[in-house]
């Protein structure tokens, strides 16, 4: 029992990183049988929505503020940003790319986000100190990476066995081959991610109910991708998506990656802090990687291996100086704590001799 309280969190990670992983192949395959990427991002956010409007409704009633219109405002923006025009772009990507691909590129998310709050002066880096330097470091090798991936895609890496699984459609080979526009979407949504998350550390300020935010933006961002689909695709047949893998395709990303990885990643992060929920993120492309290349017949290219892992080794260095920098800050803290209570007891000593001085001269 000790051991499960212990290595608990570890494992609950690695699953929400599986349900992950495997969203990205069952996304592909629906794609491949007719899925609209605009249809299903529309119908993934109205599906989230319906999923956690009870759970907020019920558990966070006395942490909703009031809404208004500025509020209201500020939530559409970030329904845009990190809901429906992110995602319309990265699922278009896959769509031109592969899995392997678009998971090595949104482990660049938080380089981006880490060079966006230094140009608005959000976050400060000493260059002076090995942290500032880890994270300067880190952020220039995420950056070669993204820039490997998207320019330069190389031969592809001869596979040793027949896959036993294979998911490509007949037309599938030819659009997989449409690098550029493929690595143009994804580094769009992966720096629209990043001024989502910006604009996310105000913004739960002002609305403290998480899951209840979550909600809001999965609503409008499902309203606005409709909006956006009916003018991109305007064929019903589309939109009818019947029972088959469409649709337990957005069931699955409903339930599994926005219900369940949700709540493992708040439960992660309340008990070990979200540099250990991010550290695990590289791992869902370690475990596409694997999955695309021996199980599902996915080409593998030179390009992907060498930015994937210049991306991760960036990425784990940015972590490493955040990480040194929070406990830098504590230290301080506690050192000017310590500082105070002395001053407190200075003065509390010195104002008991001037107290006491009268009294002896008596």
């Amino acid at each position: 029992m000790a051991v499960w309280k212990r290595y608990a969190p570890h494992a609950l990670m690695v699953l929400a990183q599986l349900f992950f992983t495997l969203l990205y192949f069952i996304t592909e395959a629906a794609f491949n049988r007719g899925l609209n990427p605009y249809v299903y991002v529309t119908y993934r956010h109205l599906l989230v929505a319906c999923v956690l409007w009870p759970f907020a409704y019920f558990y966070e009633k006395t942490l909703r503020p009031k809404m208004t219109l500025m509020l209201f405002l500020e939530i559409f923006v970030l329904s845009l940003l990190g809901g429906s025009l992110t995602l319309n772009m990265y699922f278009s990507s896959l769509k031109y790319t592969s899995p392997t691909f678009v998971t090595s590129m949104i482990n660049a998310v938080a380089s981006i986000t880490f060079v966006i709050a230094i140009i608005l002066r959000m976050e400060i880096v000493n260059v002076r100190s090995l942290r500032g330097l880890a994270k300067v470091a880190g952020a220039l090798a995420s950056f070669a990476g993204v820039t490997t991936i998207s320019l330069y895609k190389g031969a592809a890496v001869k596979s040793l066995w027949k896959a036993p699984i294979h998911i490509h459609g007949s037309g599938v080979a030819v659009a997989h081959e449409n690098w550029v526009k493929g690595s143009l979407l994804a580094v769009a949504s992966c720096i629209c991610w990043s001024i989502c998350f910006i604009l996310q550390a105000s913004s739960i300020k002002r609305y403290p109910a998480k899951l209840s935010l979550t909600a809001w933006m999965s609503m409008i961002g499902g309203m606005q991708s409709a909006v956006f689909a009916a003018f991109m695709q305007r064929n019903l047949e589309d939109w009818l998506i019947g029972f088959g893998l469409k649709f337990w395709c957005i069931v699955y990303t409903g339930i599994a990656c926005n219900g369940l990885t949700v709540i493992i990643q708040l439960w992660c992060n309340k008990k070990k802090g979200p540099v250990f929920v991010t550290m695990f993120n590289p791992l869902l492309t370690v475990m596409v990687t694997i999955l695309a290349y021996f199980i599902f017949g996915e080409k593998l290219y030179i390009g992907s291996v060498i930015g994937g892992i210049l991306v991760i080794l960036g990425l784990y260095m940015l972590l490493w100086g955040k990480d040194r920098d929070q406990e830098h800050k504590a230290t301080k803290e506690q050192h000017s704590e310590l500082d105070c209570e002395k001053q407190a007891n200075v003065s509390h000593v010195s104002a008991a001799r001037n107290d006491n001085a009268p009294k002896m001269m008596k």
